[in-house]
C-alpha cells in the first residue's frame, strides 16, 4: 500500500468524524498517540520485552501514522508529495529534518 492509498483510506473512513472535530482536537488525539508509542518504545528496549511488546510496539506505529494522516486530510495537506517536495527532490533539506 502506499501512502496516498493509505491517507485516502482515512479520508473515505474518517473524514466526517475528524473535520466536525477540527485540527487542535484532533492533534490532542494524535499526541496522545506519539505518548503511547513512546511507551511502547520505552518497554522494548528493556531487555524482558516480549513478542506481545513488538507486536503493541507495531500498533502504536500504525496509529500515529493514522492520525497524522487525519491531520493532514482535515488540513488539505497531501503527505506523499509532502514527503516528495521536502526529502526526495534535489538535495534534500540540509540540517536538521
Amino acid at each position: 500500500m502506499t501512502l496516498n492509498a493509505f491517507q485516502q483510506h482515512i479520508h473515505d473512513r474518517y473524514y466526517a468524524t475528524d473535520s466536525a472535530r477540527g485540527s487542535a482536537a484532533t492533534f490532542v488525539w494524535f499526541i496522545e498517540e506519539v505518548g503511547e508509542l513512546a511507551t511502547a518504545l520505552n518497554t522494548v528496549a528493556r531487555d524482558t520485552a516480549t513478542d506481545a511488546d513488538r507486536d503493541n510496539l507495531a500498533e502504536e506505529f500504525a496509529d500515529v501514522l493514522a492520525w497524522l494522516c487525519t491531520l493532514a486530510n482535515i488540513n488539505d495537506v497531501d503527505l506523499a508529495a509532502a514527503v516528495r517536495d521536502k526529502y526526495l527532490t534535489g538535495e534534500g533539506p540540509e540540517g536538521h529534518k
